[in-house]
């Protein structure tokens, strides 16, 4: 299939998850981009394993999380193993409790992420175009001259925004001249999707020996495992290896024989932990693998390319249609560049220390580790803690330039994610929650406490007038039902409160008081709101 335009608004270049999340998430902002891929289809291979509560949370906004969790497995669990003993057990499900609606760890591989959002792209009318390659662009003022391979023919494009999700070998970034600053790592690894015939369950099981190490990781379907191991000296010269290959080193870490009956997948690899030097070139961006990429421990990766493609989509859906001025695109790298330098570090440290074959890691992993483990996951608030990073739902904004604080209370921000308070709506007489109320596209403003139905009415009138189509309203008055709220805000059964929240569930702009002219003054001045004339 070719495509029929000669010019678009938004071309995206790779339909990975954070390509296809970037196009449904501007469809789901009325802009209608093209996207395109060199691949021949959509991927086979499971690829990436983990779903987090963030990206859940995304899913649910885009009204297909349902499908996510009937087709996705919790872990229960993490069981370290230790030259064939178990040395420590620890509990992953519901940890998250409250903080969200999914609080653990969804087993849910790649590629089915990717039919999830093709299906959303194709009900939507916005087909990828397959077997399609960047050739080279030109950057113009106002547009890029873009020069494509469609089977063998070329084509001519334009198109005025450019958004890199090719990868990790990104042909946009390469074109864009930005390093790609990082390290391999010296060890060699293999992966295998698996059938087990004595291993049924939803933990993860960790197996450390002087041999090395073996990962296995729970998969949906009934015994199936992803198992991630490192390659025995002996194995790293030869050629073609296959699951049978590795199978005799596999069993001697584990230190019990591995019943395989099907492999469905099996591969080598060296892993890479690199950055961008920037994600941003005038009109063109990078978003996941092409921006950043970096070791799989903690299932981090897939879900930092969805949440990329989450922050920047709605900022250029809204530029494109006149609704903010541009210099909130600036947001984007401000935002995420951080959040993938403190990933690529802490991801960096972790798998350093699991790979390491030397003498003082493997007295500190046999004798000291266990224990501390143990002794950490024994605490309630250092489980929260751990659940709250691993999840993403801790990634805070708090210095980005488009949030403003104005308010005494410290627990929550502006710039921190909305938390997922159940609340009960008094107009609609139902129980919901803070982060339904932000399922529509734009600014949600969300009064708390007490108004009278003239307040309300102004307000109301307030926002037909200036913010038609950008700002949703909602109130929350001071009741019993909703008492943890108002302690959630440090707020009195007395106090007023002014939330506007952005479109991406990250809080914009706290005020102590319900004034519209400070909520004006936010969105001009600060969030580069177009207010309508």
């Amino acid at each position: 299939m070719k495509i029929p335009a000669e010019h678009t608004s938004v071309l995206i270049i790779g339909a990975g998850p954070s390509g296809l999340m970037m196009a449904a998430q501007l469809l789901r902002n009325g802009i209608q981009p093209v996207i395109i891929d060199s691949k021949k289809g959509p991927t086979e291979q499971s690829k990436a394993l983990a779903v987090q509560a963030r990206s859940l949370e995304i899913y649910r906004q885009l009204g297909v999380v349902d499908r996510v969790l009937h087709d996705g497995k919790k872990a229960g669990g993490v069981l370290l193993n230790q030259d064939g003993q178990r040395v420590a057990s620890l509990l992953l499900d519901d940890m998250g409790e409250p903080q969200t609606l999914y609080p653990y760890i969804l087993m849910y591989e790649q590629s089915k992420n990717e039919r999830l959002l093709l299906d959303y792209l194709t009900q939507n009318c916005c087909p990828v175009y397959w077997d399609t390659a960047l050739i080279s662009f030109r950057q113009k003022e106002s547009r890029f001259e873009v020069l494509l391979k469609t089977g063998a023919d070329q084509l001519y494009i334009t198109c005025d925004w450019l958004i890199g999700a090719d990868g990790a070998h990104s042909t946009v970034r390469k074109e864009l001249e930005i390093s790609f600053k990082g390290d391999t790592y010296a060890n060699e690894f293999y992966l295998a999707d698996v059938t087990l015939a004595n291993l049924n369950d939803s933990n993860l099981h960790l197996h450390l020996s002087k041999q090395g190490f073996a990962a296995f990781f729970p998969m949906p379907e009934e015994n199936r495992y992803r198992i991630v191991g490192s390659l025995s000296p002996q194995l790293l010269a030869k050629q073609n290896l296959t699951i049978d290959d590795v199978r005799p080193h596999l069993s001697g870490v584990v230190r019990k024989p591995v019943n395989i009956t099907e492999a469905h997948w099996f591969t080598t690899y060296r892993l890479h932990h690199r950055m961008a030097q920037r994600f941003r070139a005038q009109r063109a961006f990078l978003i996941g693998d092409a921006a950043h990429i970096h070791s799989p421990v903690g299932g981090q990766g897939m879900n930092t390319g969805l949440q990329d493609a989450y922050n920047l989509a709605w900022k250029l859906a809204g530029v494109i249609n006149l609704q903010y001025n541009a210099v909130i695109l600036d947001s984007y790298a401000a935002e995420r560049m951080p959040v993938a330098k403190g990933l690529l570090k802490t991801t960096d440290r972790a798998f350093t220390f699991i790979v390491s074959d030397g003498f003082l890691n493997q007295i500190i992993k046999k004798w000291v580790l266990p224990g501390i483990i143990r002794k950490l996951w024994s605490s309630p608030k250092l489980r929260q803690a751990f659940f709250k990073r691993i999840s993403q739902t801790h990634i805070s904004y708090a210095e980005s330039k488009i949030n403003l604080h104005l308010s005494q209370g410290t627990k929550i921000i502006a710039g921190d994610r909305l938390p997922c308070l159940k609340v009960y709506d008094e107009k609609k007489q139902i129980d919901t929650d803070l982060h339904e109320w932000c399922a529509k596209p734009g600014f949600t403003f969300i009064a708390i406490g007490k108004q009278t139905e003239d307040e309300l009415f102004r307000l109301a009138k307030w926002i037909t007038q200036n913010y038609p189509n950008i700002l949703n309203f909602f109130y929350l008055p001071p009741t019993q039902k909703n008492r943890h709220v108002f302690d959630a805000f440090e707020m009195g059964a007395s106090q007023q409160k002014t939330l506007i929240v952005r479109p991406d569930m990250y809080i914009g702009f706290i005020n102590d008081s319900v004034d519209v002219a400070k909520i004006d003054n936010y969105l001009i001045t600060v969030a580069g709101v177009v207010k309508v004339v």
